[in-house]
């Protein structure tokens, strides 16, 4: 650690609306805590949606919780870490004490959402160093082969896109439905291939992530501009539907059609975020055997903690996994505005900006 310095550029939200960099103090180090200075960063669509004021923010509060870096401070409990180590800290960081994290549930750590501490509790890490609190379960070593740019993946939308994989119960052979294809129905996408999908329809109209989610393991996909998506996976099926369908936009009408495309007896997966479309989700109540179809839906948030990045990491060190095709930008932390707006509008393509320090 160097001393001398005392504060950092971050990216914040000053308002509702109003995003900006801003300089801060660097973030205060706890004996259970660490400060890592950042290496590299991802904006996430939910930094987007928190710039709208879904979720409560104080003034200048810095955004972000997909960023990996080096060791920069440690707190005097915190074990087998060295200053200067490569290290990757997941989105969400539980405390493991909690009657949540000991139920199992790291992600509502202290409550619904919880764990979500990056941005609704304390500043995001779209800074130059940031805090990672339970160091001693939240942070993890980065294999020397899996760079920055690859490893920073891990943080959410990997962790996001497999517990859906995960919540969805895929079997061997199954067949499953993802709804949407944006960087968490990606990453769902690579989530059915590994867990043994024996065939993935995605549902998606962008040409770009069209061509990335067969890459990821698609094997039809279905654009719901050239008719009803639901309709489409049924003929897919022979009418049959499918065992498992993931939610991954966040939208009432792709929630509908999860219930509606699963077949009696499978899983529907829910990891969209409905905080910014302010409807109520439907079930249809004859796909849905009026209460009796035997139909399971689960839900989940990205969970952290420390042996659940070991293993998305082994993954990406053995050349299981490689989610970089989804960075369609890289630029400096000096260009984040733009990055975010990138993020904010889809232009050019925009799939995971990347930067930088």
């Amino acid at each position: 650690m160097t001393t001398a310095v005392r504060t950092m550029q971050a990216f914040v939200l000053k308002g509702i609306g109003n995003v900006g960099v801003i300089e801060k103090p660097i973030p205060t180090c706890g004996p259970n805590d660490a400060i890592v200075k950042t290496t590299a960063s991802l904006i996430c669509s939910s930094d987007v949606h928190n710039a709208k004021g879904v979720i409560p923010f104080p003034p200048n509060r810095a955004l972000g919780h997909e960023s990996v870096g080096t060791v920069w401070e440690l707190g005097s409990e915190v074990s087998g870490f060295a200053i200067g180590e490569r290290v990757l800290v997941n989105a969400i960081t539980p405390c493991f004490q909690c009657e949540s994290c000991q139920r199992g549930f790291t992600s509502q750590c202290q409550g619904m959402l919880g764990g979500y501490k990056y941005g609704p509790v304390k500043d995001g890490n779209l800074a130059e160093f940031f805090h990672v609190n339970n160091a001693q379960g939240n942070l993890v070593h980065i294999p020397n082969s899996v760079p920055d740019e690859m490893a920073v993946y891990a943080c959410d939308m990997l962790s996001t896109g497999f517990v859906g994989a995960e919540h969805a119960d895929i079997r061997i052979g199954d067949v499953v439905a993802i709804f949407a294809q944006g960087p968490v129905g990606l990453c769902a996408t690579i989530g059915a291939k590994l867990r043994g999908a024996g065939r993935i329809i995605t549902v998606e109209s962008d040409p770009k992530r069209q061509e990335l989610s067969r890459r990821f393991g698609a094997d039809d996909v279905v654009d719901f501009r050239t008719g009803d998506p639901v309709a489409q996976i049924l003929d897919l099926t022979r009418g049959t539907g499918v065992d498992s369908a993931i939610e991954a936009l966040g939208a009432p009408a792709t929630f509908e059609g999860c219930v509606r495309v699963t077949k009696p007896g499978g899983t529907i997966s829910n990891i969209g975020y409905h905080g910014e479309i302010a409807e109520p989700l439907r079930i249809p109540l004859a796909e849905f055997g009026f209460g009796m179809s035997d139909k399971t839906i689960r839900t989940g948030l990205c969970p952290g903690g420390s042996e659940r990045m070991e293993r998305i990491l082994r993954l990406l060190e053995t050349g299981k996994v490689d989610p970089t095709p989804m960075t369609t930008h890289r630029m400096p932390f000096a260009e984040v505005e733009r990055a975010f707006r990138l993020m904010q509008t889809k232009a050019d393509g925009c799939i995971k900006p990347l930067l930088i320090y």
